[in-house]
């Protein structure tokens, strides 16, 4: 079998590509392919990350396994059917730590009997910008938020009264 998988890169204009890949490829391979469709290299690190219905963000799957349980998953372990198993399935593909390109990956087809040589792109829209875009974390605003403990004086002891013979 093959999967179509519909990746679309996080920035203000659309760009994505429709990749058809083989079921049975590790996540190594698929980042491979996802990352060369989009003109990069694939020489930087990236990680893969489990996710829900609404994209948030879940488990990751490094490219490389640095944990010392030798159970845990990474790239080259975690086959593309292992996380992407029905249509609709999604990950999110974070490539070049530096510059945080940032893609939604969704199987869109599984295709039953597709013959060409894999993988594919079927279909390419839009052109990879030269730069990622900034990423802006922004948090809620409230006024607890806005306070800050280090600008209260009275959060802090007269260090003249503090015996530091007993510590």
């Amino acid at each position: 079998m093959a999967y179509k998988i519909r990746v679309i890169l996080d920035v203000e204009k659309d760009v994505f590509r429709d990749i058809i890949v083989n079921e049975s490829i590790n996540l190594e391979e698929l980042h491979f392919t996802i990352a060369k469709s989009f003109g990069f290299k694939g020489q930087e690190m990236a990680s893969f990350y489990l996710t829900d219905d609404s994209w948030e963000q879940g488990e990751e799957i490094p490219l490389f396994d640095m944990s010392e349980d030798e159970n845990s998953f990474s790239m080259t372990n975690c086959l593309t059917s292992m996380v992407l198993k029905k249509v609709g399935d999604k990950l999110i593909y974070i490539y070049d730590f530096f510059s945080m390109w940032t893609f939604f990956v969704e199987l869109s087809e599984i295709i039953d009997d597709y013959e060409e040589d894999l993988p594919v792109i079927a279909l390419s829209f839009g052109n990879t910008p030269d730069e990622a875009p900034e990423k802006q974390f922004i948090g809620s605003q409230s006024n607890e938020d806005n306070y800050d403990a280090f600008d209260d004086e009275s959060n802090f002891e007269n260090l003249d009264d503090i015996d530091f013979d007993n510590y």
